[in-house]
């Protein structure tokens, strides 16, 4: 038997390739992988010269081999619907005794000899490493999540996405009644920080974007977003302002990255906020300076990833149906067009991509 698998071999180049389906020690196991969604650092990654690998981090799948010691371990069985985390971490430091196990030095993608879905390569055994690919090898230390039968795969695919919006929105960000909320930038990881603080009950929700984010601005409502700011029509800080009285928001994420967001978002935050960057822009514009987080109290805080709880949170909204999801759940490729889909992802595709799946049987 053999496992057929989209692998990328070079900077915007992928092949299927075809690998032996492997033996499993009796602490690990193989799973189907029924979809794998495109998440943004794929596209990034896919534009860097690293040894082939099967990419995809967001997969949800159902058990197909499961070693005796691993079904004790993992309290699960061959058949079982799970979505799996990108991270594997060692289990034993402080960080994963303490629950915060995605800052686990194993878990550090560019750390020499971690390991992690998605961007291991292949020579390291069994290969089977990524999403993008019929079957996926589960390692001793995989995390899982199980999945409702009746989620569709590429709602399911959602969860680890999702989870980082409940992750900075809501556990992190303490977002809620009475709370409001800037978040600059509505791709995939904006539109989940909506979909969260929404569901955590925030009074004022506002989002902003660029003219090409029109349909994604329109997304951002359906999901719960109070205002949308295209800031090619309207001045963000004039508007922000006028929405709060002249107050600030409460809390401001920035998923854009931009030159200019994180100083905008800092400006546009009430005295004693907090303001967290899930993307680092290249350079700093010179009107930065520490003294304004000084003089207004300002929290300064990155963002990374998402805790076991928040993906817990995300697959429980997902359940309820609350969402309308499907709106984020734009595009879904087969195993031989993973090149288009990443490429869709960065804006080099199909147009109007937010979160595309790739299904390995399709």
């Amino acid at each position: 038997m053999v496992v057929r698998a989209a692998t990328a071999v070079a900077k915007l180049r992928t092949e299927i390739r075809e690998y032996p389906f492997p033996e499993i020690p009796p602490d690990a196991g193989i799973l189907k992988v029924e979809a794998a969604g495109v998440c943004g650092s794929d596209w990034h990654a896919y534009n860097s010269n690293r040894p082939p690998r099967i990419m995809g981090h967001e997969n949800v799948g159902h058990i197909y081999k499961i070693g005796p010691v691993a079904a004790r371990r993992w309290g699960l069985r061959e058949g079982d619907r799970v979505a799996l985390e990108e991270y594997l971490p060692c289990g034993r430091c402080s960080l994963c005794r303490s629950g915060e196990f995605r800052l686990c030095e194993q878990t550090e993608a560019r750390r020499p000899g971690a390991l992690r879905y998605g961007t291991t390569p292949v020579s390291e055994a069994p290969g089977l490493w990524g999403g993008y690919s019929q079957f996926q090898y589960l390692h001793p230390n995989s995390v899982f999540h199980r999945v409702p039968d009746g989620i569709p795969a590429e709602i399911a695919a959602l969860c680890l996405p999702l989870g980082n919006g409940f992750q900075w929105a809501y556990l992190e960000g303490r977002a809620g009644p009475a709370h409001s909320i800037l978040i600059q930038g509505p791709g995939q990881q904006g539109l989940a920080c909506v979909a969260a603080a929404k569901a955590a009950g925030a009074d004022c929700i506002v989002i902003s974007g660029l003219d090409r984010d029109r349909e994604r601005l329109a997304v951002a409502q359906a999901l719960g977003a109070d205002y949308a700011v295209n800031i090619e029509e309207e001045d963000l800080e004039a508007r922000v302002r006028e929405i709060t009285a002249g107050h600030g928001v409460d809390l401001s994420i920035d998923t854009a990255g931009a030159s200019d967001t994180l100083v905008k978002a800092m400006r546009l935050t009430r005295k004693s906020g907090t303001v967290f960057f899930a993307a680092a822009p290249e350079t700093m514009p010179a009107i930065f300076h520490v003294s304004d987080l000084l003089a207004r109290r300002l929290t300064l805080r990155p963002c990374r990833g998402h805790s076991f709880a928040a993906v817990e949170l995300a697959l429980h909204y997902i359940a309820s149906g609350r969402f309308p999801l499907e709106r984020m759940a734009t595009h879904r490729f087969g195993l031989s067009d993973v090149d288009l889909a990443v490429r869709s992802v960065g804006g080099q595709g199909v147009p109007g991509a937010i979160h595309v799946t790739v299904l390995p049987w399709e």
